[in-house]
């Protein structure tokens, strides 16, 4: 993977091959591309025009590369659908974007059943079976398909934390220790439970300042926020678009609250958008989220922060330069 304080560059696996970090740019940190409930795909055909959704993705992200957006992290995971085939067609058709992907798994409640009776603790003791996927998807890439994931991800949702959970983000952590590659979360900012996770992180032996608490901004408590960025992690304001959740204007004034508060270096932009969610139809995501797509960053939200009085520097600082040093941290400890 390369170690930022070596002589060799730090390369950067995408679906299209390794690129060097310094050529990520302008970084949508969390996003995704396709998040489908597979099982219930495969079985109806019907339910979708996968062609089409192709099509549909190719048009939506060519658009945000028409912004000056060249890279994309697509956090899709085990649990949401993922299906590196289909995201390596849509990379191969958008040659001016890199699109990065994650491994891990994606629960609020129990681990698949795959992982249940398997590992440490299980009833059949031994590695953990989780952990070594995770692994091999980083350092020899996911299934056949050749492309290797560059990104962990893992996710809580409630203010407690069930056993399930607990043990994928275990999992994560000794991932994450064994191959340097950063991790990113989705956290429920609500509950306030981005504490939960770096409690478990940091028993881990994480160093918590490669670690992105994703969804941070969908919550304007200051305090909650300096809480986690003084523990050293980055934030994810990573949710414009979700009115449905906070509205624009609340995000706009919570970033650039803590911006001004000397917490630039530390935070990072984005919009969580799939270009196709089966979990609601077309008409249902248009009425929640009608502006909720790859360009609103750039065509509203950032016109917004610089009237907060927040510099092209500082903007270019979080779109920039800080996934450019998530990436660049990626040596195992």
């Amino acid at each position: 993977m390369g170690d930022s304080d070596s002589l060799e560059p730090v390369l950067v696996n995408t679906a299209t091959g390794a690129v060097p970090v310094e050529d990520l740019g302008i970084t949508l940190m969390h996003e995704h591309i396709f998040v489908l409930s597979t099982e219930v795909h495969q079985n109806n055909l019907q339910l979708w025009d996968e062609q089409a959704q192709i099509d549909n993705a190719v048009r939506m992200l060519r658009a945000a590369a028409e912004r000056g957006v060249k890279t994309i992290v697509d956090l899709t995971v085990i649990g949401q659908g993922r299906f590196i085939p289909r995201i390596k067609e849509v990379a191969k058709r958008l040659p001016e974007l890199n699109i990065v992907v994650a491994t891990g798994v994606y629960t609020y409640n129990e681990e698949p059943m795959y992982f249940a009776f398997r590992g440490p603790g299980r009833v059949f003791e031994g590695p953990d079976p989780m952990a070594e996927l995770f692994i091999r998807d980083i350092t020899q890439g996911i299934g056949d398909t050749g492309v290797r994931a560059s990104v962990l991800k893992c996710a809580t949702e409630t203010e407690h934390l069930p056993e399930g959970v607990e043990r994928v983000l275990r999992s994560t952590a000794q991932a994450h220790r064994e191959t340097g590659v950063p991790i990113q979360t989705h956290s429920n900012a609500l509950a306030r439970n981005g504490t939960l996770q770096q409690k478990v992180f940091a028993e881990e032996g994480v160093d918590l300042s490669r670690v992105v608490i994703g969804h941070s901004g969908d919550t304007d408590d200051i305090d909650y926020l300096r809480q986690l960025l003084d523990a050293g992690s980055y934030l994810g304001m990573d949710r414009f678009g979700m009115e449905f959740i906070a509205p624009p204007e609340q995000r706009v004034e919570t970033v650039a609250a803590l911006v001004h508060a000397g917490y630039t270096d530390q935070l990072v932009l984005s919009h969580d958008c799939p270009c196709f969610l089966d979990y609601l139809t077309t008409d249902q995501r248009d009425m929640v989220a009608p502006d909720w797509n790859f360009t609103y960053l750039h065509d509203q939200v950032l016109p917004a922060l610089r009237k907060a009085d927040v510099s092209d520097e500082q903007i270019h600082t979080m779109l920039v330069e800080n996934p450019r040093r998530v990436f660049s941290r990626n040596a195992p400890y």
